[in-house]
Order: structure tokens, then C-alpha cells, then sequence
């Protein structure tokens, strides 16, 4: 298990105040932790108790993890000295498992500036000037004599909320070149960024946002800080786009918030103008990323959009029951940065069919509207908390209209749900498998026949199909790591597909695709298979 450091970046802080109090707190929100756990999506029914400590608590506690303070110091002040052993002896640098905090908003509060805030190219220069002095003093660090890491194989892990995800990407994919500090940079973890900026009321940034800042979130601006300007318009002015050569998009990981009504800020104004299909600030389709490829003049190759990694909880943007703070989020984060298995999963569409009525008034060639939404829920075994929550009822579910599934363009009827990293050490028991249940449903659409509503076929809240699947990863044996992975997967309600089966991975880059086929025969009905494609992880 690599434990590299990790640099934390917080998000926005709108007013001086709210930056007065980051500045006074040592891990910028990093440290808040939570007892509050919204089993429910309805408001109305009281939360449960579940303490989560912190997530820097957690990694501490949990992987050894340090903070890098030190007489009140942090490393970037001229006065910071290492720490000292039982001896008195300064020991020279800091360990590969720190936590570090970009403190950006210090000279942006009144206590240690001017209170004024600066833009996120400025907040950009100043991460790779951390990065370097991270890796300065890591490199400077030694166990039992000998350099705990060698110059070459110096990585660090970024770790955003909200806007903090922003100034990552504008070191990662602006204008200005910050090589070094850039190679350095193995993973990359946002936790509710608006990788495509802020809309209310159907409008890219609210007026509310203040004068300093008032641009961060316009797509207008966000395609200049993130280098975007030959692309963007390719993808209809979207900038939620990372080119490979600034990071892998295998090695990104989008965690994405459903719950907008526990987001309470401007006691609770802020949620109204958003909308639904927020994290009550960030809506939804702007919270992921998409990988893309370019070549030597900074073109875009074409057919090169990858989908980074992405889960959902049901969280807020932030508060009591926000997302930073929030067991489901930290399990995928410490999952993505030392888990051991990879699983991306999608379903794969064959084919539907409609009630007898509906394809009756389509074959005498009468228009048809139908909307499909795909759930789809994963739980690790014995856990209380879901590693990912798609659901029609939190404005989450992934969709495609009756024309993409019966279409010709194959990539339409083929619907990314997920991915899910595992872990050896995360298992609740002695069985040597790692185990999840994954459940998918897909909702009956509301069928609209010349653009009006046909009510006869129609029984609100129903389910073209419904199905709980257990997969289990067996690893090889500890003496023969070289061995076969093997997996077990079915579904649970009697359907009779299963897969029982050997992989075999040659290198860390190979992957192995698993197919478990269902199908609901009768009008109206689908047909397909859940695809896990398995990899190894690092």
C-alpha cells in the first residue's frame, strides 16, 4: 500500500467572515466531523446516529497518517522547523504519509491579510509551490538511515472540496506549465466540485456570489483558467473536460452529492434558486468529469471522452450532513487512494419493448416520448452505508430516452452506473473474498404519444425490472500473489444467470469484463446485461 501525502483544498468561501474562520481553523474543515446520518431522503423522519470522526481523524487513526505543524508552524512559514525526536534531535523532513493543507484563504482574511480574495490561477501558483516544498521535505526524510523515498518515485495525492477541485484543475490543465509539481500528482479525489460550473434558475452563476469571486464559476471564465478554449466549444461550451496529458482519467475520482435539502445555507435560498438535482449548491451533471485526449497543438482527438470514476451519496453540499463530513464519501476515498480491486460497472441495453397499446400507435407511425431512469445502489457486506446511491427519488439515476436505447449508436444503450474500488483490509469476516451487493432497477417510463400523455398503460412508480446482485472477488493466496482472481456473481431473486469463473490478470493494466445477462420478458420489457469490467488497483 503506497501512502503518498495528501494536500488537502478546501472550498469557497464567499464572504470575509467565512474566510476569517478558515483561517482560524488548522485543517480548513478537513477535521469536522459528524453524528448525524440521513438514512431517509424524506426530511421528516428524524436522523440516525452515526458518528464519523473526520476524515482526518480517520486517516490518522486508521493509516498512520500526520499532520505536518510544528510549534505552530506550518511548512511554508520561514519559521517552521521539523519535528524532534525523544532525544531532542530534529529528524529532517516530513513522512510520505502527511496531510497537508493548502491554507489559500490565510492572506484572504483579515486576520493574516486584506481580507480581499484572490483568483484561482493565483490560488493554482500557490499549490505547486506547496507540491514542491511537500516533496523537498519528503525526500529529506529517512528511515533507519536510508531516504524513505527516492527522488523519481515521489508521488502526492490531491484531495478538493467544491472549488478547491477547481484551483486543482487549473494547476493541473492551465496555461501555465508547473511540470514538476504536476508529475508528482498520483490521484486526484473531489468531493462536490462544480467541474462545470454554478447554474440557478437555469443560469450559469448566481448573482449572489461576491464582486472578488463573481466569475470563478462562469463557464465563460472557467474555460480560460482550465486551458479549454480550443475544445469547449466542441462539447457545447462544457468545461468539465481533463486532458490525459494533465492527468490520467483513470487515476480521478468524482464524488458527487444528491441531497439538496439539507443544504442550508441563506437559510436555505441558496437550495430554492439551485434546484432539484443538486447537492443543494452543485447541480448533478456538473459535479463529474470526463477524461479527453489531445494531440501536439492541444486538439481534440476525436471519440476520446472517457467518464472518470464517479459515486453519489445522498449528502449535502456541505453542513451537519454534507458530504466531506460523511462515512460514504470517505470509504470511496480511502478505497480509491489504497484499495487493491477496481470495478467499473454498467448495463449494457439489447433491447425493450413496449405495452401492446403503445407499439400498436408507433407501428401506424404516431410519435414516441419515453424517458428511462436507471437506479443502481452497492453496498459493501456488512456495512450500514452504501458505497454509491442512484436513485429516481433523489434526482440521480442515470437516463436515455426510448430513441438512444433502440437506436444505432451502440454507445448510447450501454449506461455507466459506477465504480466501486475494494479493499483486502476492509472485509468485515475470515472469508477471503471481497464482497458487495449491487441492486438496479429500471423505472417504467411515462409514455407520451404525440406529445400527450397516454394514461392507460400508466401505474405510477413501477419498475421495468428490479434485481439485487452479490458479487465476490476471491484474490489469490497471499504465497502465490501471480495466481487467478476468482468471482461469483448472480442475482439474488431467482434468476437464473450466474457467473462462477477464473481471471487472470497478466499486468497491472489488463482488466477483465464479467457479464451477468437479465431480462424482463413481458410488455413492457428489457433486455441486457449488468457489465462489471475488474482491474487491478494501486
Amino acid at each position: 500500500m503506497h501512502r503518498y501525502p495528501i494536500i488537502y483544498i478546501r472550498g469557497y468561501a464567499m464572504t470575509v467572515g467565512e474566510r476569517n474562520e478558515t483561517s482560524a481553523d488548522p485543517f480548513c474543515g478537513f477535521n469536522i466531523g459528524s453524528t448525524l446520518y440521513r438514512a431517509s431522503e424524506s426530511k421528516d423522519r428524524p436522523p440516525e446516529k452515526m458518528v464519523f470522526e473526520s476524515p482526518i481523524v480517520r486517516l490518522m487513526s486508521e493509516f498512520k497518517y500526520q499532520h505536518v505543524y510544528q510549534n505552530g508552524f506550518d511548512i511554508l512559514d520561514e519559521n517552521w522547523e521539523p519535528a524532534r525526536n525523544e532525544k531532542g534531535v530534529p529528524i529532517p523532513g516530513i513522512p510520505p504519509a502527511s496531510i497537508v493543507i493548502l491554507r489559500y484563504y490565510d492572506d484572504g482574511s483579515e486576520w493574516f491579510g486584506n481580507g480581499e480574495s484572490r483568483n484561482v490561477t493565483e490560488y493554482a501558483k500557490r499549490l505547486n509551490s506547496l507540491i514542491l516544498k511537500v516533496k523537498e521535505l519528503v525526500l529529506q526524510y529517512r528511515v533507519d538511515g536510508e531516504p524513505a523515498i527516492a527522488a523519481e518515485d515521489f508521488r502526492c495525492y490531491l484531495v478538493a472540496h467544491s472549488m478547491g477541485g477547481l484551483i486543482a484543475r487549473a494547476f493541473l490543465q492551465g496555461q501555465v506549465n508547473y511540470k514538476e509539481a504536476r508529475e508528482s500528482v498520483d490521484k486526484f479525489f473531489t468531493f462536490a466540485t462544480p467541474h462545470n460550473g454554478i447554474d440557478a434558475l437555469g443560469v450559469n452563476v448566481p448573482s449572489w456570489l461576491t464582486p472578488a469571486q463573481a466569475n470563478t464559476f462562469s463557464r465563460k471564465e472557467m474555460v480560460n483558467y482550465f486551458n479549454l478554449t480550443k475544445i469547449a466549444p466542441k462539447f457545447d461550451g462544457r468545461v468539465d473536460l481533463i486532458p490525459e496529458s494533465a492527468l490520467s482519467p483513470d487515476r480521478i475520482f468524482c464524488m458527487i452529492g444528491t441531497n439538496r435539502g439539507d443544504y442550508e445555507v441563506l437559510q436555505g435560498a441558496v437550495r430554492a434558486f439551485v434546484g432539484s438535482g443538486s447537492d443543494g449548491l452543485v447541480r448533478i451533471d456538473n459535479a463529474s468529469l470526463w477524461g479527453i485526449k489531445t494531440d501536439g497543438n492541444d486538439r481534440l482527438v476525436p471519440n476520446s471522452e472517457t467518464q472518470v470514476a464517479t459515486a453519489y451519496a445522498y449528502r449535502s453540499h456541505s453542513g451537519f450532513f454534507g458530504i466531506v463530513n460523511s462515512e460514504e464519501a470517505y470509504q470511496n476515498l480511502i478505497r480509491f487512494l489504497f484499495g487493491d480491486v477496481r470495478v467499473d460497472i454498467y448495463l449494457d441495453i439489447e433491447s425493450v419493448s413496449l405495452p401492446p397499446e403503445v407499439e400498436e400507435q408507433v407501428q401506424a407511425g404516431k410519435t414516441l416520448e419515453a424517458g428511462y431512469q436507471f437506479e443502481f445502489r452497492a453496498a459493501p457486506k456488512g456495512k450500514r452505508w452504501f458505497l454509491t446511491r442512484r436513485q429516481s427519488v433523489e434526482d440521480s439515476p442515470a437516463c436515455r430516452s426510448h430513441e438512444d436505447l433502440t437506436g444505432k449508436n451502440k454507445n448510447r444503450r450501454s449506461i455507466y452506473l459506477s465504480s466501486v474500488f475494494l479493499s483486502k483490509w476492509a472485509k468485515v469476516d475470515s472469508d477471503p473474498s471481497l464482497s458487495y451487493s449491487m441492486t438496479v432497477v429500471v423505472k417504467t417510463p411515462d409514455y407520451v404519444i404525440d406529445r400527450r400523455f397516454l394514461p392507460d398503460v400508466h401505474y405510477e412508480g413501477t419498475d421495468l425490472f428490479r434485481g439485487t446482485a452479490t458479487v465476490k472477488l476471491t484474490p489469490p493466496p497471499v504465497h502465490n500473489p501471480n495466481a487467478d482472481w476468482h468471482v461469483n456473481l448472480s442475482w439474488n431473486e431467482g434468476i437464473t444467470a450466474t457467473v462462477d469463473e477464473d481471471m487472470h490478470f497478466q499486468d497491472k493494466q489488463s482488466s477483465h469484463d464479467i457479464a451477468l445477462p437479465f431480462e424482463q420478458s413481458r410488455a413492457p420489457g428489457i433486455k441486457g446485461v449488468l457489465r462489471l469490467k475488474v482491474r487491478p488497483w494501486e
